[in-house]
C-alpha cells in the first residue's frame, strides 16, 4: 500500500514520531513548513500559536511536491495548540484535496490531550475512510523509547487491518 506521512513540528516532537512513522509503512514523508516560522519558545510562541488558532489563520507554506491522488494511505501528525491542529494544515488542506482515502491521525501534546484535533480533521476531510489516531505526549521529554514503540506498534496494527 503506497503512503505518505505529512507532518508539522515546531519543536521536533512530531516530527519525531512522524520519522519512526514513515519508517515503519515504508512510504514517503512530507514536512510541513511555513514560509514565516512562529517563535518557537515563550510566551510569544503561545501568543502566536494561540492566535493563528484562535483566528483560524492560513499561514503561507512551502510547496510540497506530492501528488496526494497517488498514494493510498495519508498519515497527518500535528502538536496541539489551543486543543486544535496547528494553523499551518489549514493551508496544507486548502490547496490539496484528499478524497476517498484512508486516513490516519496523529498528534503530539505538552499533557492536554488531543483535545479537538482528530473532530477538527475529520470535519475538514469528510468523504475519507479513518483508519485511526492517536495520541503522543511529549515524546522527547517523556519516555522516548516507549513513544517509539508505541509509534510504530500503532501503525503497524493499522497496515496488519488495510
Amino acid at each position: 500500500m503506497k503512503s505518505l506521512v505529512v507532518f508539522y513540528s515546531l519543536e521536533g516532537d512530531t516530527k519525531f514520531i512522524a520519522e519512526a512513522i514513515s519508517k515503519e509503512l515504508g512510504g514517503e514523508i512530507a514536512e510541513i513548513q511555513p514560509v514565516k516560522q512562529i517563535p518557537t519558545s515563550g510566551f510569544r510562541k503561545y501568543l502566536w500559536g494561540g492566535k493563528q488558532v484562535m483566528f483560524k489563520d492560513k499561514p503561507d507554506i512551502e510547496v510540497i511536491d506530492k501528488d496526494l491522488s497517488k498514494y493510498e494511505l495519508i498519515v497527518l501528525g500535528t502538536p496541539v495548540w489551543a486543543s486544535r491542529f496547528a494553523p499551518v494544515f489549514n493551508t496544507f488542506l486548502e490547496k490539496h484535496q484528499i478524497e476517498n482515502k484512508k486516513i490516519a491521525l496523529f498528534c503530539c501534546h505538552g499533557g492536554g490531550k488531543e483535545g479537538k484535533t482528530f473532530g477538527d480533521f475529520k470535519e475538514k476531510l469528510k468523504g475519507n475512510d479513518f483508519v485511526g489516531e492517536m495520541d503522543f505526549e511529549d515524546p522527547l521529554k517523556k519516555d522516548k523509547d516507549e513513544n517509539l514503540l508505541k509509534a510504530k506498534q500503532w501503525i503497524r496494527d493499522i497496515k496488519d487491518r488495510l
